[in-house]
């Protein structure tokens, strides 16, 4: 897959189908969305463009943005495995917000040669986003390229979209989130220093310093995978939340996300460490001494090979195939551990 970060970067002979968005998390739904357009224009020998935007808008547009479930590499890896062409990273700058919609179609026509745009039913470009569905029917009928609108994939009764899938993490629902992802949730992250209260209580863990931009899920205790490059996958137990046995964090602080790999006693300060989070256990909440808190790590820990046990261990960037996703099975888990 070709990435370019300025549209004047892409000169293409054949013509191109082009989606544009955001895609934070890479879910079914733009898993979809892409496939179907891959071999819509591979079918014709054309090529198939996606264009994201790195920041997100919402910080050119002056808006809080979302915590972001994907970084913009994470997000790269995930659609290079859709069949795409190429993909353009482009920075949303304030000239971009101010690029009307038939200025920013035109460009797609010139340096992309765009004879198919694609998107969902909501989609809309350009400034304060005029160029809705209809507009760029309407353009398009003008310019010589159509607008293929592909409806919201539907899992469980509700749309699929990126919204959903942080409600889920920020309620610590990680089966819905991997049932809406087609793949478990993963925060990746530096390994650094803690405060040794693991050690303290033979139960050691990694810490993981996370980007602040990064969706962190609800507080609690969860099944999950670790993997780091030169180790491999363990199955762990990790801990997200403030510590409140052991006086809890600062005022504001982010959440700790502490890991313990099981059967595993290897350091890996400086390491990154990528944590697919599978099922949440239990809330976080506080303890009467070390001690209460110790067993109740252990039935945790007890838990967790039963619910991991049986599963791959695989957290590495992937994009499941759709008729590949066990979605009865996912439902199941709701239903025994929701």
């Amino acid at each position: 897959m070709r990435i370019f970060h300025d549209l004047t970067q892409a000169c293409f002979d054949s013509r191109a189908y082009v989606t544009i968005g955001v895609f934070d998390g890479v879910h079914r739904g733009h898993q979809r969305l892409i496939a179907d357009m891959v071999a819509a224009a591979h079918s014709t020998h054309d090529v198939a463009v996606a264009l994201t935007f790195d920041p997100h808008p919402a910080l050119t547009l002056g808006y809080e943005p979302p915590p972001l479930l994907t970084t913009v590499e994470e997000r790269r890896e995930l659609l290079a495995r859709l069949g795409l062409d190429a993909l353009a990273i482009l920075p949303f700058t304030s000239a971009i917000a101010r690029t009307s919609a038939t200025d920013f179609v035109d460009a797609l026509i010139r340096h992309l040669n765009l004879t198919q745009l694609w998107g969902g039913s909501d989609f809309a470009i350009g400034h304060r986003r005029e160029g809705n569905v209809a507009f760029l029917q309407r353009l398009g009928a003008q310019r010589g390229f159509t607008v293929r609108v592909v409806e919201p994939l539907v899992w469980e009764g509700s749309p699929v979209s990126s919204s959903r899938v942080r409600d889920a993490l920020q309620a610590g629902d990680a089966v819905q989130a991997t049932g809406c992802l087609g793949r478990p949730y993963r925060l990746t992250g530096i390994v650094v220093e803690g405060r040794g209260v693991g050690h303290r209580i033979g139960i050691p863990t990694s810490n993981l310093s996370v980007p602040p931009e990064r969706l962190i899920p609800a507080n609690g205790v969860y099944a999950c995978f670790a993997h780091t490059e030169h180790l491999g996958t363990h199955r762990a137990v990790t801990n997200v939340g403030v510590r409140p046995t052991f006086g809890g964090a600062d005022g504001g602080q982010q959440p700790f996300v502490e890991a313990h790999l099981l059967d595993f006693d290897t350091a890996l300060y400086d390491q990154v460490l990528k944590l697919g989070f599978i099922e949440r256990l239990r809330g976080e909440r506080t303890f009467s001494s070390a001690d209460a808190l110790v067993a109740q790590i252990h039935d945790d820990i007890a838990r967790a090979r039963v619910i991991l046990g049986g599963l791959g261990g695989d957290v590495e960037p992937q994009v499941v195939p759709l008729q590949a996703l066990d979605l009865e099975g996912v439902s199941q888990q709701r239903q025994q551990h929701g």
